[in-house]
Order: C-alpha cells, then sequence, then structure tokens
C-alpha cells in the first residue's frame, strides 16, 4: 500500500512546511564556527547544499515510485562533501529519513544498513577532522530514520481514512440516486395514473354532456400535476409530505375518483418523519397496483396496533391469481427492510397485504 497523492507523498499544503525541518543542518553549519577552510571549500560546501536542497525538496514533492532518484543524491553529495565538511552526517540523516519514509520494511532495515556501513567506511578511509563523526552519525541517522517510520505510518494511516470517507461519500451517493429513484416510480406511478383516471373520468362526462361535473374533474387533474410536480423537486432533497394522515386520505380519494368503494378502518397514527415518508411512499405504490390491475369495486385500508407493532393492511376484492415481482415491489421491500419491517402478500379471495412495522 502506497500512501501518496496525485502531487506526490505529501500534498501541495504539507510540502509547504518542507522548510522547517532544514533546522537539523545545524550540524553542517557547525565546522564553520570552529574551523577555518579555504575559499575552494568554501564554495564546495555552499555547492553542496545548494544540490543537497534541489534533492531534498525533490524528495518531498516525489511520488514513491521516484523517490529513490533524490535520495541516491542526497547520499553522494552528502559522500563527496564529507572529507571537506564532516557534518554531512545532517544530509545522511535526512536520507535516512526518507529511506524511512518511502521502503517497506525489508528494504529499508537493509538500506539502512548500507547506509551505516558507508559512514563506518568514510570514517575508516578519511582523514577527517572530527572524532565524534561516526559515534555522534550513526545513533542520528538512526534516530532520524525512527521518525521516518513514524511518519510512514501516519501517512497510511490518513490514507485509510481518506479511503473510507470517499468510499462513505460513494455509498451515500449511490444511496441517494437509489432513494430518487424509488421516490420517482412511486410519486410518478401513483400521480400519472391519477391523470388518467381523470381524464378518462372526464372524457365520459364529457360524452354525457356534462360540462360543470367535467370542469371540475379537469380541475382537480391540473391540481394533481402541479402536486406531483412539486413532490418531484422535493424528492431530490428529501420527500415532504403533510403527514400520514392527510396523505392516507388522499389515497382513499384517488381509489374513490377510480370507482372503488374506499374505506378507512382503525386510527391512522402519528410516527417519525422517516417511518413517515416511508410508509407514504408505500402505500402510494400499493395503492396505484390498486387502480392499475384491480379488478374488484372496493378496497380497505386498515391501522392496528398490538405490543409495539403496527400492522398495516392494504385489502381489495379484486380477482388476483399470483402477483409478479417487480421494480414497485423491490422498492416496497427496500423501504420496510429499512425500517425493519416485513410485507406479506395473500392472493386468495382477493389481494390482502400486511405490513408490520416495530414502533420502538
Amino acid at each position: 500500500m502506497q500512501a501518496e497523492t496525485n502531487q506526490g507523498i505529501y500534498t501541495k499544503t504539507e510540502q509547504k512546511f518542507a522548510w522547517i525541518y532544514l533546522i537539523n543542518l545545524i550540524f553542517y553549519f557547525l565546522p564553520l564556527f570552529v574551523a577555518s577552510f579555504k575559499w575552494w571549500q568554501y564554495l564546495s560546501m555552499a555547492a553542496a547544499l545548494g544540490i543537497f536542497l534541489f534533492c531534498y525538496f525533490t524528495a518531498y514533492r516525489s511520488k514513491f515510485s521516484a523517490i529513490h532518484k533524490p535520495i541516491l543524491g542526497i547520499i553522494i553529495i552528502a559522500s563527496l562533501i564529507t572529507p571537506i565538511n564532516p557534518g554531512s552526517i545532517s544530509m545522511f540523516a535526512y536520507a535516512g529519513f526518507f529511506i524511512a519514509l518511502a521502503f517497506p520494511l525489508r528494504q529499508y532495515i537493509l538500506s539502512i544498513s548500507a547506509l551505516a556501513l558507508l559512514l563506518v567506511l568514510l570514517d575508516l578511509s578519511l582523514t577527517l577532522h572530527w572524532p565524534y563523526f561516526l559515534t555522534m552519525g550513526i545513533p542520528i541517522l538512526l534516530g532520524v530514520s525512527f521518525f521516518g517510520r513514524v511518519e510512514r505510518q501516519r501517512l497510511f494511516h490518513q490514507q485509510r481514512e481518506q479511503k473510507s470517507a470517499d468510499e462513505i461519500s460513494q455509498l451515500a451517493t449511490t444511496v441517494e440516486r437509489e432513494r430518487i429513484a424509488r421516490d420517482l416510480h412511486d410519486i410518478l406511478g401513483h400521480t400519472l395514473s391519477s391523470i388518467a383516471l381523470k381524464a378518462d373520468l372526464a372524457i365520459k362526462l364529457l360524452d354525457n354532456q356534462r360540462p360543470d361535473a367535467v370542469r371540475v374533474q379537469l380541475t382537480e387533474l391540473s391540481q394533481i400535476a402541479r402536486d406531483s410536480l412539486s413532490q418531484v423537486r422535493q424528492s431530490v432533497s428529501g420527500y415532504k409530505h403533510q403527514g400520514l394522515a392527510a396523505e392516507v386520505s388522499k389515497l382513499l380519494a384517488r381509489l374513490r375518483d377510480g370507482g372503488f368503494n374506499a374505506e378507512l378502518q382503525g386510527t391512522v397514527p402519528t410516527l417519525d418523519q422517516r417511518s413517515e415518508t416511508a410508509l407514504i411512499l408505500v402505500l402510494t405504490e400499493l395503492v396505484t397496483n390498486v387502480l392499475r390491475h384491480s379488478s374488484g369495486s372496493s378496497c380497505q385500508l386498515s391501522f392496528s396496533q398490538l405490543n409495539q407493532r403496527l400492522t398495516i393492511s392494504v385489502v381489495d376484492n379484486g380477482q388476483v391469481e399470483a402477483i409478479s415481482v417487480g421494480n414497485g415491489l423491490i422498492g416496497i421491500e427496500e423501504r420496510l427492510n429499512a425500517l425493519n419491517a416485513s410485507i406479506a402478500v395473500c392472493v386468495n379471495n382477493g389481494c390482502k397485504i400486511h405490513i408490520e412495522l416495530p414502533l420502538t
């Protein structure tokens, strides 16, 4: 797993703070205050510092796949300047940090061991005017590389959190799209059925030369269309309604307009908004199915409560042999599952649909 952004291991905001960590270069400048150097040595140390800074900031901006190049550059320039300035141990420490940050554990151990061995070889092969090059260099290298491992874990943890947040956001988007699709199916299916019924009734009244009754039906049809438009707009931000009781009354009126003897049994309860919204859409879909497919003449909606469970029944006397599972029934089951509710369908002597909803 690699914790890196499109810009590199660090984000652009984090890259701006790279200057702060250059404070460890203090070891590189200490020899300047305790020893004298020739002009070309000063020039060499300035050039080495410039190359180091270039490699350092390149490493900060690099991805894991390319960070080995600036690390190698830091090691080379630190090795070349060591005979002049043994304060190069600070440069080796930065190389150790980036190695620990970028490499897996096995590769990290091998690379840090090789880098420590390089310090030993430099100390043995060169005449350094600083007796603490090795005794201070290796502890500093190991200590700074430890912070690199800690930083690696922090970046990976940050990446996991970001990935989790992205997955949650994507899941929420998918769920919202499914909700809108179900809402549009339920709302428009019911509304268009009502519009068709109103239009058919208006045609019949017009054939019977009853213009006043036609005007009433057309007025109601216009209002249904406006309500549908409002509900479609609201579905993208969460379905809003006037309450379960008011919506049940509208459904009963739609059934009566469709020629059914519609009755309400029991008392419509008051539930939380989430439950009422889901039940309204479920009942809307069930009533729409009755209007579309039932050959009966009566339909009953009943509500009863027992032992903290609400039972809702939709019963019509139409002749039904079987019910096919389509988008409407699938949407109903999904809504009810979200409420830990259940649905049972019986087609003996009419269609009977029972919904049980826990009230706790």
